[in-house]
């Protein structure tokens, strides 16, 4: 793993790693907390890799039941997790699975059957899978619980009782997060064995390479210095209080020229991932989230974190912030707040430890240049979950209920010259013609429907023919004579 390690260019421990890793790696169950950004994820997967690999040989697999379990609040950390383990475990043989919902899950119970070493997974998901009796949890070596308070705040934690319940009591367990609270402090009581703990940093304290500040603005200046901001040539997070604001945000930004893409619970696994995707390889320069997705967010190089709207407590500031100046590099931070908001604002930096720059501001404001120095680029962008809104409609197949032109429903077919009515053919000249659409018991001709057995003509029916209902006119006064 060192080489791999240095082929990566990680070639000196971080605080929270070179902490732990001495007591993980020799088996005893740690509690470890660093804020966001901190190197946490390595800290955790080394020493999983290391024991499941210990024995040396081929791994041991038995199908539905993984040898070690991480357990993420989130779908876009397992995500981030998986990338992060995959070369660790190239050259060694060890299958790893990532399992979370809102998406179909015969692929993960296919891999379960087939054996897997390492399972990544959200709770929920998780515990379906095990009540089908597709995984089980009695040969589990080493657990990880990652990002636990974020877990709390979610009310995943009795999901998270549950599950640590069915692994072993004998295996290693290592928890680590950014904060604790007492919700998580019992979880350490009742499943870790004399845990060791580390702190490598406070989570209250102000990171040195971030410049934090508030922006006053007015409501009608909000969006313009919001725009202004994000329109520069640094990589930007914007973080939401809800799902419904980073939708709208996104879409404003892209209307006044912003390359945005939004990241929120609503959004399908797929659109998700290729939001993702777009972020991570530049092809947008601004994400928009919720403080839900902010756990899974992994950029190395965004140097700009917005809070449009401002965290209503210090733990969402704590991990929104840690999306900058991650592996080293530097970042600002910046909270977008109206003078109304300001006394929440005080209250929220004070108890996060922060002490930032308060500066009323507008479009124009010098201060919004130093904070985002460089031209404004500003281009029309058409969102990218728009795209498939404005995909052209499928050919309909034979037998669709939908034809161009003319249609024919109840099993009825609309025909040159010919109505089809309620499986009944309408006689001599009685057409449906392009435009118009034959319905259950309607012929329709020359944009008017005839209905209730009565056929609509243009006027009058042509020369030498009879319409449906004078024909049945003239056969009820037959019967009748």
């Amino acid at each position: 793993m060192a080489d791999e390690l240095a082929r990566l260019g990680i070639l000196t421990p971080t605080p929270i790693q070179a902490a732990t890793l001495r007591d993980s790696l020799t088996g005893r169950d740690v509690l470890g907390r660093g804020r966001t950004g901190s190197g946490k994820t390595y800290a955790f997967l080394l020493p999983v890799v290391a024991r499941l690999t210990a024995g040396g040989g081929s791994p041991r697999r038995h199908p539905g039941s993984p040898r070690a379990l991480i357990v993420v609040p989130t779908r876009e950390l397992a995500g981030q997790i998986e990338a992060a383990l995959a070369p660790l475990v190239s050259k060694t043989g060890l299958r790893s699975l990532t399992i979370f919902g809102g998406v179909a899950q015969g692929a993960q119970v296919r891999s379960l059957r087939s054996g897997v070493d390492i399972v990544i997974a959200c709770p929920g998901r998780l515990e379906d899978l095990i009540a089908q009796g597709e995984c089980r949890l009695d040969r589990v070596e080493i657990t990880v619980l990652d990002e636990a308070d974020h877990m709390s705040d979610l009310g995943f934690l009795p999901s998270v009782r549950r599950l640590l319940t069915l692994t072993p009591a004998t295996g290693q367990r290592l928890l680590f997060s950014a904060t604790l609270d007492a919700a998580v402090a019992v979880i350490v009581k009742r499943f870790m064995r004399n845990p060791v703990t580390h702190e490598a940093d406070s989570p209250h304290a102000a990171t040195p390479d971030v410049e934090h500040h508030v922006l006053e603005v007015t409501t009608d200046q909000r969006m313009p210095v919001l725009v202004d901001l994000t329109s520069g040539a640094r990589r930007s997070v914007v973080f939401t209080r809800t799902k419904h604001g980073a939708k709208a945000l996104a879409r404003k930004l892209n209307a006044h020229g912003v390359s945005a893409v939004e990241l929120h619970g609503n959004l399908a696994q797929n659109a998700r991932t290729r939001n993702l995707a777009a972020f991570h390889s530049g092809a947008v320069s601004t994400l928009v989230a919720t403080d839900i997705a902010a756990r899974g967010i992994h950029v190395d190089d965004v140097e700009l974190v917005i809070h449009a709207d401002p965290p209503t407590e210090f733990k969402a500031y704590v991990h929104r912030s840690g999306r900058t100046a991650r592996a080293g590099s530097k970042g600002t931070v910046v909270t977008i707040m109206e003078r109304a908001q300001a006394q929440q604002v005080r209250e929220m930096t004070r108890a996060a430890g922060i002490r930032p720059t308060t500066t009323a501001v507008s479009v124009g404001h010098p201060l919004l240049e130093q904070l985002v120095p460089g031209d404004r680029v500003l281009v029309p962008v058409r969102p990218l979950a728009a795209a498939a809104a404005t995909r052209p409609e499928p050919t309909p197949r034979r037998g669709s209920s939908v034809r161009r032109a003319a249609g024919a429903r109840s099993g009825t077919a609309a025909r040159s010259g010919t109505a089809a009515r309620a499986g009944t053919a309408a006689r001599a000249g009685t057409a449906a013609r392009t435009g118009t659409a034959a319905r259950t018991g309607t012929a329709a001709r020359s944009g008017t429907a005839a209905r209730s057995g009565t056929a609509a003509r243009s006027g009058a029916a042509p020369a030498g023919t009879l319409s449906a209902a004078r024909m049945s006119e003239q056969v009820g006064r037959r019967r009748a004579r």
